[in-house]
């Protein structure tokens, strides 16, 4: 592993970016994102990512110029445009929006077509937990999982992020795809030669497999079965079909450079002072939360961890102690930021106390 500095990570992607010739704003937006998702402890959705949004970008499919705009505006409900633009800017247009109309309507829902894959939910729903607000996003995504008792992918696994302020260090987060992992991590399993659980993925013929390279020639599986199969194909619903952007197969993955992505979310904001006073509702989550820490724990469990706190706990590690990437990961990055006309080296990029 390799101890990197993140405010040096993020000032490097964000160069990288540049290169690739997207806008300032958006370049430096994109990689706070993926920083963030390795500082949370979710590398799946890290800078290992970097270049499979620039090959997007280079092939056109991402539209890196496009700037989201309303077609539909009611006063709380809207629908966005995002033109097949990038993803994480599209989705962050659409918080400013919510918060804005949350504001002043109490709840706000934005529905957004025609955007792309925009990493880490939590991203997004965690501002709006701190601007005193519940807030949720659903997504739809690439093919990934069968519909249940099948073999073929047909549903994205299609995440949904909930968040709430807690006046605690950090909100009530919840983040979480509906396969039983995120394909992120078969992919991150395969970067690091690992093998997989067996109840993550079949193989093309329709097996369980613990082989990564396996797993993404084949297809995951749902959490939970039949309940997995079927939150995951809501989202669809709510991020594609209500959006009327694509749904199902349709929906082209990061990972594929040269088809337009077609993905489509769901955003909602509810500004919990239109419906009572904001600290007392943090003092009951702080109850709640308490409760929850006080309890009986399970053989060999040191801690009760509320959702959201373990990401909080590993970013605090991270700034401390330098954020740990795969080395040959980090290499690998650097050489292909070369290529771009971006000059550095581990060195430079090294974590120091």
């Amino acid at each position: 592993m390799f101890s990197v500095c993140p405010d040096k990570l993020r000032a490097f992607i964000t160069e990288i970016y540049l290169k690739m010739g997207v806008p300032a704003a958006p370049a430096a937006h994109l990689a706070d994102t993926l920083v963030m998702a390795d500082l949370w402890g979710h590398s799946s959705h890290g800078v290992m990512r970097t270049f499979w949004y620039g090959a997007r970008f280079a092939s056109g499919a991402t539209q890196i110029a496009a700037e989201p705009h309303l077609v539909t505006d009611t006063g709380p409900l809207l629908a966005l445009d995002g033109g097949d633009g990038i993803g994480q800017w599209i989705t962050q247009t659409a918080v400013d929006l919510a918060k804005d109309r949350a504001a002043t309507f109490g709840i706000a829902a934005v529905s957004v077509r025609n955007s792309g894959h925009f990493g880490t939910s939590m991203y997004f729903t965690r501002q709006l937990a701190e601007a005193g607000m519940i807030g949720f996003l659903a997504t739809n995504a690439s093919p990934a999982v069968p519909p249940h008792g099948g073999v073929e992918k047909l549903i994205g696994n299609n995440p949904q992020s909930w968040a709430a302020p807690t006046g605690l260090e950090t909100p009530f987060i919840l983040d979480f795809a509906h396969s039983a992992v995120a394909r992120g991590k078969i992919y991150l399993a395969r970067e690091k030669g690992e093998s997989i659980p067996a109840d993550w993925a079949l193989d093309a013929d329709g097996n369980p497999t613990t082989d990564a390279s396996e797993a993404i020639a084949g297809t995951l599986l749902p959490m939970a079965g039949h309940k997995g199969a079927g939150l995951a194909a809501m989202m669809d619903v709510l991020g594609g079909v209500l959006s009327a952007s694509a749904h199902g197969p349709d929906v082209a993955g990061p990972y594929i450079a040269d088809r337009r992505s077609g993905s489509g979310h769901l955003l909602m904001a509810i500004n919990i002072a239109s419906l009572r006073q904001l600290d007392e509702f943090t003092d009951e989550m702080q109850q709640m939360i308490t409760r929850w820490k006080s309890s009986r724990r399970q053989p060999g469990v040191e801690d009760i961890l509320y959702p959201g706190e373990p990401e909080f706990r590993h970013e605090q590690a991270a700034r401390a102690t330098g954020l740990g990437l795969p080395e040959e990961m980090m290499i690998r990055l650097i050489e292909e930021a070369r290529s771009l006309g971006v000059t550095s080296d581990p060195d430079s990029l090294a974590f120091q106390a």
